[in-house]
């Protein structure tokens, strides 16, 4: 086994699955940094193991000052915590189906050991595939359904994925750690795949100096659109009711902070001109039961010997 790889407990469902974020810069919404800590908490899935962080992690670069340097938390001069960077491994499951979940800290350096070990860590833990999560900001309704961009790692993948709503990725540009493990999965022959979601976020400064950018820091509308799939495709079976209500929750949060900028500002028609920035949206909405009507009408069309 990689010496990188520090585990503790071997799952033994008979199927695996993964889902990964990691706290990097392509996490709108806070979907690859957070959501998997709220999974890791709803389920009650145990640490396992980790990921070393040898030889991943700059202490520092001339100019950046405390951006990549560990935390501390000191209280009357005592350390209380210190905080380096992290890749933990949860587990959760039954003898039937099991969840891993791993959360970690974007690599700065040695990206392909990084990935190497990754992979070595999905194939010893027998994953059958990987979710990786990410988000990323746009002029998009905050009261309509997230879309999912989706990249791949096997060809083979685009038909089943293709069932679940997402929009398949004509990216071109500076790349995220999740397509660069895309790049990596294939060769490693691993299903892998990611689903970045498109979080809400308004450039008001153009309409005054005296308003900002709005954004949506956790995007629970988010959240539950890329857990619909998962749960659909995946089977996990993952009680979603808390993530409806946070994200019901969420889109009225989001209209009393409209209506207050409007009554504050009502000359810049903010409504009106974030109205007019998503006009070009079109919604790509999941509705899991499509699939499952067509399946129970096959299973009848099969008995009946048609």
């Amino acid at each position: 086994m990689d010496p990188l790889i520090d585990l503790h407990e071997q799952p033994t469902a008979d199927e695996i699955y993964m889902i990964a974020g990691w706290r990097h810069w392509a996490d709108a919404g806070s979907v690859s940094s957070e959501l998997p800590q709220y999974l890791i908490d709803q389920t009650g899935a145990r640490q396992i193991g980790r990921l070393r962080s040898d030889g991943f992690y700059l202490f520092q670069i001339p100019g950046t000052h405390h951006f990549l340097r560990p935390e501390i938390t000191l209280v009357d001069g005592y350390r209380q915590e210190l905080r380096y960077p992290r890749n933990e491994v949860f587990y959760t499951g039954d003898d039937q189906r099991g969840l891993v979940l791993f959360l970690g800290d974007e690599p700065h350096m040695n990206a392909e050991r990084y990935a190497e070990a990754f992979f070595e860590l999905v194939k010893t833990l027998g994953v059958r595939r990987v979710v990786g999560l990410g988000g990323v900001y746009g002029a998009v309704p905050f009261e309509r359904e997230r879309n999912i961009s989706c990249a791949y790692s096997l060809p083979a993948m685009k038909d089943e994925l293709a069932r679940y709503a997402v929009r398949f990725s004509n990216y071109q540009g500076g790349v995220s750690l999740g397509s660069y493990l895309t790049d990596q999965a294939e060769k490693a022959g691993v299903e892998y795949f990611s689903m970045y979601a498109f979080v809400p976020m308004y450039d008001l400064s153009q309409l005054s100096q005296r308003l900002q950018t709005v954004s949506v820091e956790e995007d629970y509308k988010a959240w539950l659109d890329v857990m619909r799939r998962l749960n659909a495709m995946l089977s996990l079976g993952i009680d979603l009711t808390d993530l409806e209500h946070k994200s019901d929750q969420l889109i009225a949060e989001m209209n009393i902070k409209l209506d207050e900028l409007e009554s504050k500002t009502p000359k810049h028609r903010i409504r009106d001109h974030i109205e007019k920035m998503t006009e070009d949206f079109v919604e790509l909405p999941f509705n899991p039961l499509d699939d499952l009507w067509s399946k129970e009408l096959g299973d009848i069309f099969k008995d009946l010997d048609v």
